[in-house]
């Protein structure tokens, strides 16, 4: 009787290819393979996750600040601003990034060290319309007739502008007030150009364009003061 070769259809073939060096895989390599399923699997959601993040936020945005303290009506410098890079969402409204865009113009109000430096901080229209709330405001500069009165203003003193009116001769009234302007917004005291004795500085007020205008057309020839609200 011949004896059993093995399993029908090829035992032959089989036990001839163990002889020759087959091998059954080995537990340790069934678990190879799933860890690299496994980590094959971690990477895909990872990178599908960074695909749905948001972008990465830029390093910075260049923000002017006060490199110093500053006093009310300083003329900026290069040693009165100096670049800080700030997260963008820590930049103010209308900051400013450029030196050279700040050179020479003057400071609305004290403004300390470290400061951002906006367009609502500097002597401009942008000032104005903030200060006075209306689109159509401007910036009168104007010397009182009393350099004392000029020294209780400070920026955001509401004031109103007062001429005195001609003299209409004998026995007539003299020096009459006449209210130019009611309710201007000081924006800035100014030191005089040239400082003399007795001399006194410049107020610049926010007004909307028609009382600017009267303001200063009047102030031209006529002394101006104010009265404090």
């Amino acid at each position: 009787m011949r004896e059993r070769d093995g399993p029908p259809g090829g035992g032959r073939r089989w036990r001839a290819g163990w002889r020759a060096g087959w091998r059954l895989p080995a537990p340790g390599w069934r678990r190879v393979v799933a860890l690299r399923r496994a980590a094959a699997g971690a990477l895909a959601v990872l990178a599908v996750a960074f695909l749905a993040a948001p972008g990465v936020a830029p390093a910075g945005t260049p923000v002017l600040v006060a490199a110093r303290d500053l006093a009310p009506g300083v003329a900026l410098g290069p040693a009165d601003v100096a670049v800080r890079s700030l997260p963008p969402d820590l930049v103010p409204v209308g900051a400013l990034g450029e030196p050279a865009a700040v050179a020479g113009r003057q400071v609305v109000g004290g403004v300390r060290a470290g400061e951002a430096l906006t367009d609502v901080r500097l002597l401009g229209p942008v000032a104005a319309v903030a200060a006075a709330g209306v689109p159509d405001a401007a910036g009168v500069p104007v010397r009182l007739a009393d350099a004392g009165v000029a020294a209780l203003l400070t920026p955001g003193t509401r004031v109103d502008l007062v001429a005195a009116g001609a003299a209409e001769g004998a026995g007539g009234p003299v020096g009459e007030a006449a209210v130019l302007a009611p309710g201007a917004v000081v924006l800035a005291v100014l030191p005089p150009p040239q400082r003399t004795a007795g001399s006194a500085p410049v107020v610049v007020v926010a007004l909307p364009a028609g009382l600017a205008a009267r303001v200063a057309t009047v102030s031209l020839r006529e002394e101006v003061t104010v009265t404090l609200r």
